[in-house]
């Protein structure tokens, strides 16, 4: 009689791991889904020792895009990356702008422009707004070819020698 208690014990228990594996799981996945939440895109300061003027254009444009008048913000940025063409915070908030009207295509161009202006600004490098268009350092993958397409291998007698 004992023999056969020992598996009921055992299965029990094995039922009851699995069920405690999945609950952990279950509340680890939820516990790193908060805790990865991205921070909400907001403009950034000019740097010091730019035109007043880009100053002021940035700080109007600012107070728009917090207001969400997204057109607005960007008609300031605009003009702010017209007086200080050299600032990657500049190019970084019009293309925030540019980005929420939907001009996606010159928006990426705006936060390329800006990543290569301030190559040592983390909060520039490390937007998410950033991550759609990818690292321009990271390495390339290898383009797989089908087999018998692409690219010439050994033996397969064309080109010449």
């Amino acid at each position: 009689m004992r023999r056969h208690e020992v598996p009921i014990k055992g299965a029990g228990k094995m039922k009851f791991l699995s069920l405690l594996a999945v609950l952990l799981l279950f509340l680890g996945t939820a516990a790193c889904s908060f805790m990865n939440k991205e921070k909400p895109l907001v403009p950034l300061a000019l740097e010091p020792g730019v035109k007043p003027q880009a100053v002021t254009l940035n700080e109007q444009g600012t107070q728009a895009y917090q207001a969400k008048q997204f057109t607005d913000a960007k008609n300031y940025f605009s003009q702010a990356v017209a007086e200080a063409p050299q600032s990657g915070p500049a190019h970084y908030n019009y293309a925030l702008a540019l980005n929420n009207v939907g001009e996606t295509e010159q928006a990426r161009q705006q936060f390329m422009e800006a990543a290569n202006l301030a190559p040592g600004d983390k909060v520039i490098w490390d937007s998410p707004a950033l991550r759609p268009y990818g690292n321009p350092d990271s390495p390339k993958k290898n383009k797989l070819y089908p087999p018998g397409a692409g690219r010439p291998g050994m033996g397969s007698g064309s080109g010449p020698r």
